[in-house]
Order: structure tokens, then C-alpha cells, then sequence
């Protein structure tokens, strides 16, 4: 297949690419700046896609969108996010849908933010929306693709969960801590975490681009989400560590102001349709996903 995918630099992304190309496919990157080589297209949020620049394609992956917890969510910070995702997956559906013929599918990024703070609930992807900015934000996320699904493409939405890996996101950030012996668990540690091994999100995004049974939302975490204080204990068990300097929720709320309620708050999210469809995952609870993190 000849596959679009945004967000192609990022950590998600920048393995998803290779692993596409290993198997056969064709990948056209497209990106926000101009064109660096011969399999690059320029894209924006606000003006789209040159549909005749990017030709023909099969599918797309769109993982496109600013970083959550890169800044402190002030008005302006959250205004950034929200256009990144919304605009940007409006501008990538309203392409796609343009294009003749379409594409057969377009696997659109969501995430687990959807589903709000839960408690120790288990969730799955029938459970409704959650409350907050992310979660409010997931949903106009994922109604962006609209243009899409109305053109006839099969929409997915992976809602993804906490992705482990040291190349990025928080885990490149907790791992050199917790090495120098100074992690530990945040707030009072009972918060669920879902997560997900970065092989695990790569193999399970290439499943929603190829099984045709599968739509709409789709949980992409392991199945067996742990606390923060099981998560912190595995690390530095891993990394022969102690882990005795919890974070307090006051000081969390200091530094992350609003996002502090992102990280003490506790999602115990199932992967049912990926489980349902028959998805082997590589690495179902935190000490394998881990291990693979930090030998990789």
C-alpha cells in the first residue's frame, strides 16, 4: 500500500515509518515544513493538503499534534493543542475525502484523555466521555474526521495510552531519574496507568490500517494497566534503584498546574476490540514493556 502518515518525527511515528517500509509498503511523509526529499509532502493545519502534490494513496496515519505535556496548559497552550488536533485532522479528512479514488482507510490519533479521571474503574470503548479539558478535547478530536467517514473511508481512532519508551515521551523524562536513584511515586500512587510498549502501539496501529472489522475507537494499552506506585516499584527493581522520594500531589500541582490533574488522575483502560479481533500483545504488563523500554 501507499500509506500517508503525519507526525512522522515523532516518537510514534518515527517508529511506525520503518516498520511500514520493512514490510513492503510505500510511505509519504508529510510534514510541516518545505519538502526535504522525494518521499515528502507538505501539509498545514489550516490550509490542508495539495491533493495533486500527494497523488494517490491507500491509506493514512494521522499522528500529528503538540505535545501535552510539553508546556504548562495555559489559555494559549490549549488553544494550541486544540487546533493542532482539531484543525489539523479536519484539514487531513477534508483531503483525503477530496482525493478520487479515496483512500480505504485513515487511522486518526485519539487517547486514552477521552475517558477522564476513572478511578479504579475499568473502561472500555463503549464507556462514555469522560470530564475535563482533554477529555472535551478527544472528542472534538476524534468528530474532526467527519469528512472522511462521510466520504466512504473506514475511520479509526486508536486511543492511545501511556506510550513506554526512552526515545520519548514521559518515560524519557522518568527513566535518567530514576537511574540517579531520586523516582519515586507520584501523589499517593494509586492511580492507574495505562500503557502501552512502543512495539505493541506500532504492531497494533498496522493491524487498524489492515483489518477491515475494525472502527471507530480503539483502545491501543496493554492489558493489564498498573498503579503509579506498581509502576515505580518495577522501575527501580529494573534499574536496581530505590524508589523512597514520593512527589507530593502539592508540589506536582505547582510545577504542571492544570496537567498535575492528568497525572494524578487514574485511567484503568481495557483494550477490548483489539483483544476481541485477536491481538497477541508482545508485552501485556509493565515489568515486560519495561524491560524492553531500557534494553532497546
Amino acid at each position: 500500500m501507499r500509506i500517508a502518515v503525519t507526525g512522522a518525527g515523532g516518537l510514534i511515528g518515527s517508529a511506525l515509518v520503518p516498520s511500514l517500509r520493512a514490510q513492503g509498503h510505500d510511505v509519504v511523509r508529510l510534514v510541516r515544513r518545505p519538502p526535504a526529499s522525494a518521499d515528502e509532502v507538505r501539509w498545514d493545519v489550516r490550509d490542508g493538503i495539495d491533493t495533486k502534490t500527494l497523488g494517490h494513496v491507500d491509506a493514512a496515519v494521522h499522528l500529528a499534534g503538540a505535545g501535552v505535556g510539553d508546556h504548562r496548559w495555559t489559555t494559549r497552550y490549549k488553544q494550541e493543542l486544540r487546533d493542532s488536533r482539531v484543525l489539523g485532522t479536519a484539514a487531513v479528512a477534508s483531503a483525503l475525502a477530496a482525493l478520487d479514488p479515496a483512500p480505504s482507510v485513515l487511522v486518526s490519533a485519539s487517547a486514552i484523555g477521552y475517558y477522564g479521571d476513572t478511578g479504579d474503574i475499568a473502561v472500555d470503548e463503549d464507556s462514555p466521555r469522560g470530564q475535563g479539558f482533554l477529555a472535551q478535547l478527544c472528542e472534538e478530536w476524534e468528530a474532526a474526521a467527519a469528512p472522511a467517514a462521510d466520504a466512504g473511508i473506514r475511520v479509526v481512532h486508536p486511543r492511545t495510552g501511556l506510550v513506554v519508551s526512552r526515545s520519548g515521551g514521559a518515560w524519557q523524562r522518568l527513566i535518567p531519574l530514576f537511574r540517579l536513584g531520586v523516582g519515586g511515586r507520584l501523589g499517593n500512587g494509586r492511580q492507574y496507568w495505562s500503557f502501552i510498549s512502543l512495539d505493541d502501539e506500532v504492531a497494533a496501529l498496522t493491524r487498524l490500517l489492515t483489518d477491515d472489522t475494525l472502527a471507530g475507537p480503539v483502545n491501543l494499552t496493554a492489558p493489564n494497566p498498573a498503579t503509579n506506585a506498581e509502576i515505580t516499584a518495577a522501575m527501580g527493581s529494573a534499574l536496581h534503584r530505590p524508589t523512597l522520594l514520593p512527589v507530593p500531589s502539592a508540589a506536582l500541582k505547582a510545577v504542571l498546574g492544570e496537567f498535575s490533574g492528568e497525572v494524578l488522575g487514574s485511567q484503568r483502560v481495557e483494550p477490548r476490540r483489539l483483544v476481541d479481533a485477536g491481538f497477541v500483545f508482545a508485552h501485556a504488563d509493565f515489568a515486560s514493556t519495561f524491560a524492553d523500554a531500557i534494553s532497546a
